[in-house]
């Protein structure tokens, strides 16, 4: 979710990119950028060459700053949710709406995460998973 969330950062969205870059590449080097391994696992002059000018990595602050502003996303699942720990990750990605199967022997503490997050809960009904 952070990844896609960081996509549509207004630097992400004016990247100065060199001329005869291909839409593959291009959506390779913003996960690069976004996903937070640049300068740790891509090194940065690396990646500098799919742009006319030098491009700096995010801080921390500036992705924990970007993230703060995602509010009201949706998740969903098409398997129950088994743990808490589910939705309390979720709520540090801004959502406000679960929609899931039910079904998890779990359900109580589910409900109960998304009360204490203020996150509706929606149970679907409908499992599509299967193993």
């Amino acid at each position: 979710m952070a990844v896609m969330w960081l996509r549509q950062h207004p630097r992400v969205l004016s990247l100065p990119w060199r001329p005869m870059i291909k839409r593959s590449e291009r959506s390779n080097a913003i996960d690069v950028l976004c996903s937070g391994v640049l300068g740790h696992e891509v090194p940065i002059e690396q990646w500098n060459q799919f742009f006319v000018e030098p491009v700096e990595p995010f801080t921390q602050e500036e992705r924990r700053d970007w993230l703060a502003e995602q509010r009201n996303v949706v998740m969903s699942s098409d398997a129950f949710l088994p743990f808490r720990d589910n939705v309390d990750c979720a709520k540090q990605f801004g959502v406000g709406y679960i929609a899931h199967p039910g079904g998890s022997v779990r359900d109580d503490e589910i409900k109960e995460a998304c009360d204490v997050h203020k996150i509706v809960l929606i149970h679907t009904g409908l499992r599509l998973f299967h193993h």
